[in-house]
């Protein structure tokens, strides 16, 4: 099964969407321009310190202690001869490495463990956690005091345990925001288009904790200038190092004799953290007001499960004896939750059924009939609390929940998702993901499931979106999810669905969250691909209208079980379940329209 793509030109597009210039919005945000002038001057001096200072950090000249400024000492001597300006200087290149450092091994400890606590929970989330509370009950200063004690004053040393120390902010900022998001729709849209966990953190998770992340950071790098010219300050430093902490100390010593040495390391600290905090918040408004779409680079041993996958179709694993035909087959499945008092709930009880290639199933119960779980459970997207207490679920003659399995195996469905399985969700906008342009969302699962080029992708994807019946395609995929209708979105996600050459789509209500007229279109154009690809369509919904016009067979649900099942016209003809008439009868076709409860003869009266 191939779409027709050959007629398609090339349209020249660049791979990379850039909504708005990042770096002008910051150099235009006058918090932001302030910030790099400040941070550009002091790393252009702790760059070029050799050249830039005329003394040595620790040349002294003891003819001309406690100086004042001259030509030869611009900013004049402290009470060892030694030139202030060089001091000065030298220790704007040590001060900014060791706050780089902590800031670093900070995020290198924490931001990681954020990522992988709150998208995956489970055990690791629990250790990390612990890990987290233990280093937080710790008293700092104290930690910070015995290092120094063991190995001495070294700036490098301190920095590194203040960075580990520090590394629970940046756990618990991530874990938060990305426990916010991991369930969110577009994320489960993301999983089903094939693409993989790293990916999705990478794309979808991690936009969400940038912005926070780089705040941190400012304030991180601010506090460890201050956490270490406070204990240089303390006499806890190394004194033939540079620093201003060192120099804040001796300024402190002198300062009723020379209280300029006290002025400036304390105004380079105060100049330096502020522009920290200015550029965090510069660099945050930026990214916030202006997402950047990167291009998707090829990855070809990305692409090996979905090669693997479709090699995997010619040698399918066995299963049980005369069902191997059926593309799609739920034998007996249960699925249910734990409660409080140990026991669990089961949601979907003895529920089976099957699929053909080319076929369109529709399920139908009113909600709270289990139909979206059963769906869920063939996707694989239960909730981690979800358990499967029956059954089994096979596809194309193999088991992606095999009998005895409580929970569904991802790495069975991983291959499948996106490649042979996809899915159209009911809520079009919340299943896009609002910081990538919808060109993005749909060339970077056909990239990684086809392991066709990003050019390749595009004219594919554009061809794709007048094929869902979109008039401007090439503006549509440009456009931000925000910038077109309910309608469009459906319509996206149909072409998303299809993108891939799958062999079996879920449709779980995909109509439900459009109008009237955009109904109709929709399952116009669903009863078309069908047709034309050959697919086989699993359609959920509670509208016996829509599977009267779509479907072959239909599958009748009620508070988790399957009551009757059947052709379509028999159902429709002769139901035999009293819950399935309730069902018919409850639609408004061929029903008397209700009366007024007041005539407008009497309102009229009465008026």
């Amino acid at each position: 099964m191939t779409l027709p793509i050959a007629s398609i030109a090339p349209t020249g597009q660049s791979g990379v969407v850039v909504r708005a210039n990042t770096v002008k919005r910051i150099l235009t945000n006058p918090m932001g321009i302030i910030a790099v002038v400040i941070l550009t001057i002091m790393a252009v001096v702790a760059i070029f310190a050799d050249a830039i200072a005329p003394f040595g950090e620790n040349f002294a000249n003891i003819a001309k202690t406690l100086a004042a400024p001259d030509a030869v000492n611009l900013l004049g001597t402290d009470s060892a001869g030694r030139d202030t300006f060089s001091r000065l200087v030298f220790g704007t290149r040590i001060t900014l490495l060791s706050a780089i450092l902590c800031a670093a091994v900070a995020i290198a400890i924490g931001l990681p463990a954020g990522l992988i606590g709150g998208y995956y929970a489970g055990k690791f989330d629990s250790v990390a956690n612990w890990v987290t509370n233990v280093l937080m009950a710790l008293p700092g200063i104290i930690v910070l005091l015995t290092i120094r004690a063991a190995f001495g004053p070294s700036v490098w040393v301190s920095m590194i345990a203040f960075g580990i120390l520090i590394s629970p902010g940046y756990f618990r900022l991530t874990r938060t925001a990305v426990r916010s998001v991991r369930n969110e729709l577009y994320v489960d849209a993301a999983r089903v288009s094939g693409l993989s966990d790293s990916r999705i953190i990478a794309r979808h998770i991690f936009s969400v904790v940038r912005a926070p992340i780089i705040i941190q950071t400012a304030m991180v790098c601010g506090v460890a200038i201050s956490i270490q010219s406070g204990l240089e300050f303390l006499g806890l430093g190394d004194p033939t190092t540079a620093t201003w902490g060192v120099m804040l100390s001796e300024g402190f010593k002198n300062v009723y004799l020379t209280p300029t040495l006290l002025l400036w390391p304390g105004l380079a600290i105060g100049l330096a953290i502020g522009a920290l905090v200015l550029l965090g918040n510069a660099v945050r408004d930026a990214l916030e007001d202006a997402e950047t779409i990167k291009p998707v680079k090829k990855n070809v041993e990305a692409d090996a499960p979905a090669r693997e996958s479709r090699e995997s179709r010619k040698t399918p694993a066995a299963v049980a004896a005369g069902t191997e035909h059926h593309l799609l087959r739920v034998n007996h499945l249960g699925v249910g939750y734990p409660q409080a008092d140990g026991s669990i709930k089961k949601v979907v009880d003895d529920v089976s059924f099957h699929v053909d290639r080319g076929e369109v199933l529709g399920i139908v119960g009113e909600s709270g009939s289990g139909k979206s779980q059963t769906a869920f459970s063939i996707l694989g997207l239960l909730p981690d609390n979800a358990r499967i207490v029956a059954g089994s679920i096979q596809f194309d003659g193999k088991y992606t929940v095999a009998p005895g399995d409580d929970t569904v195996v991802q790495s069975r469905l991983t291959p499948l998702r996106g490649a042979r399985i996809s899915y159209i969700p009911q809520e079009p906008m919340s299943n896009l993901d609002p910081a990538f342009t919808i060109g993005s969302q749909l060339v970077a699962p056909m990239v990684k499931v086809l392991g066709i080029s990003k050019k390749e992708a595009t004219a594919r994807a554009l061809k794709l979106l007048a094929d869902v019946g979109i008039v401007t395609p090439t503006r549509t995929f440009a456009a931000y999810p925000h910038e077109v209708s309910g309608g469009m979105a459906q319509r996206v996600l149909i072409a998303g669905a299809i993108s891939c050459e799958p062999d079996l789509i879920i449709a779980d209500e995909p109509t439900t969250a459009l109008d009237v007229t955009v109904q109709a279109e929709v399952l116009d154009l669903l009863r078309d691909l069908q047709q034309r690809l050959g697919v086989g369509v699993i359609l959920v919904t509670h509208n016996f209208g829509v599977v009267a016009d779509l479907c072959d067979r239909v599958v009748v649900m009620k508070n988790g079980r399957l009551v009757e099942e059947g052709p379509v016209r028999e159902i429709l003809r002769t139901p035999r379940d009293p819950y399935t008439i309730t069902l018919l009868s409850s639609m408004l076709e061929d029903k008397e329209p209700m009366t007024m409860l007041v005539s407008s003869a009497k309102g009229s009266a009465s008026a």
